[in-house]
């Protein structure tokens, strides 16, 4: 703890003079701190990471099932096997929503699902192996840690067994999703069916151990309080100490349409930037802090890139999860729209592969009047 209560001024010097921030410092800056001052801090620390890069990738988001035992309190997405809306994909389904796909110059497939009560391991792994097969130049982003989890839990196998053959079908990285809040009693209440924090985590350790790379995530706005968010926060940031295999960090606004938890309000603009920013100084080992456009929508992800976010992920192509609780944003966003985005917020736009290798740096200014 801090020798005496943490201020804006004694955060900042400790930002600038690479001083780790701590818990109090967390809570500090989700409580009292000055927002735009706050902003500015995050922006600092983001130039110092990656310079005036913003990033995105060309990608196709995959969601191979809406059946799922978790039936998690905060989703909308999730479906019995029965209802009139499950559907399940075959692997030919999914072959064929990538393929429609390639024409917009994709290097990603990014596949997550439910957790169906029938499906076996090697529907998973089949999916992975033939979509290598077909498509051989794409990054297979797949499955959260949750599903690894699950997998291991119906195959008999262990985590790591489960990760090395798919990553020998062809995995080639890991989501972040699943994380919510690692505070045990909220999981319980939000999420009780759901891997626990220390699964979630052990999965990623796992991971990293063996070469796979991921990002992270952290759920908000729900029923969570400022030191649960910190507490999240510091728990990936003691993992990726360890393992140093986190990509990147995206917070992700809980959207509360058509769940169980409608009577909650959305989170606001300000809420969203604060987040975002506060991330970003305590995850001072994540090279990149992400916001993604599907869920904050385009102006509050175009403003997060002076808040300490350096990614706006991606074209994503049919996302599912976050429309079935009430997002208005689109379900694809054309590369030329991302630059444009980019631009207009004084950034140069970087189109990336899954791994951050650099494809293409963009030059120029945005257009006038952007597409969508």
């Amino acid at each position: 703890m801090n020798a005496s209560p943490p201020s804006m001024t004694t955060i900042e010097e400790k930002v600038r003079a690479g001083v780790r921030l701590d818990a109090e410092d967390g809570v500090f800056l989700f409580e009292k701190a000055d927002f735009l001052r706050l902003g500015r801090l995050a922006r600092e620390a983001k130039v110092r990471k990656s310079g005036t890069f913003a990033y995105f990738n060309v990608n196709r988001h995959i969601n191979l099932t809406n059946i799922c035992v978790s039936r998690c309190r905060f989703c909308a997405f999730c479906r019995e096997e029965g209802d009139p809306e499950a559907y399940l994909m075959s692997v030919e389904d999914a072959l064929r929503s990538a393929e429609e796909a390639l024409p917009l110059g994709i290097t990603e497939l990014h596949i997550v699902s439910g957790l169906h009560p029938t499906q076996p391991f090697e529907y998973y792994e089949d999916v992975i192996r033939q979509c290598r097969e077909r498509f051989p130049s794409l990054h297979l982003q797949a499955f959260t840690a949750v599903e690894i989890g699950y997998f291991a839990e119906i195959s008999g196998h262990p985590v790591e067994v489960v990760l090395r053959r798919l990553k020998d079908a062809g995995l080639g990285s890991l989501p972040g999703g699943g994380a919510e809040i690692f505070n045990p009693a909220l999981r319980r209440k939000i999420c009780r069916r759901k891997a626990t924090a220390r699964e979630w985590l052990q999965v990623m350790r796992t991971a990293h151990t063996i070469g796979l790379r991921s990002n992270a995530t952290m759920l908000y706005g729900h029923l969570e309080s400022p030191l649960d968010r910190v507490e999240h926060l510091l728990r990936l940031r003691e993992l990726q100490d360890e393992t140093g295999g986190f990509q990147s960090f995206i917070p992700l606004p809980f959207h509360p349409a058509n769940t169980e938890l409608s009577h909650l309000a959305r989170t606001s603009a300000h809420d969203d930037l604060r987040t975002m920013a506060v991330s970003r100084l305590l995850l001072d080992n994540f090279m990149h802090v992400k916001a993604f456009w599907i869920m904050l929508g385009l102006k509050i992800a175009q403003i997060s890139l002076f808040f300490g976010s350096d990614d706006l992920d991606g074209t994503v192509v049919e996302e599912r999860i976050t429309h079935a609780a009430g997002a208005t944003t689109g379900q694809y966003l054309s590369r030329a729209d991302l630059l444009d985005i980019i631009r207009e917020a004084g950034c140069t736009p970087v189109e990336r592969d899954t791994l951050y290798s650099h494809i293409t740096e963009y030059a120029g200014t945005a257009r006038t009047q952007p597409t969508s």
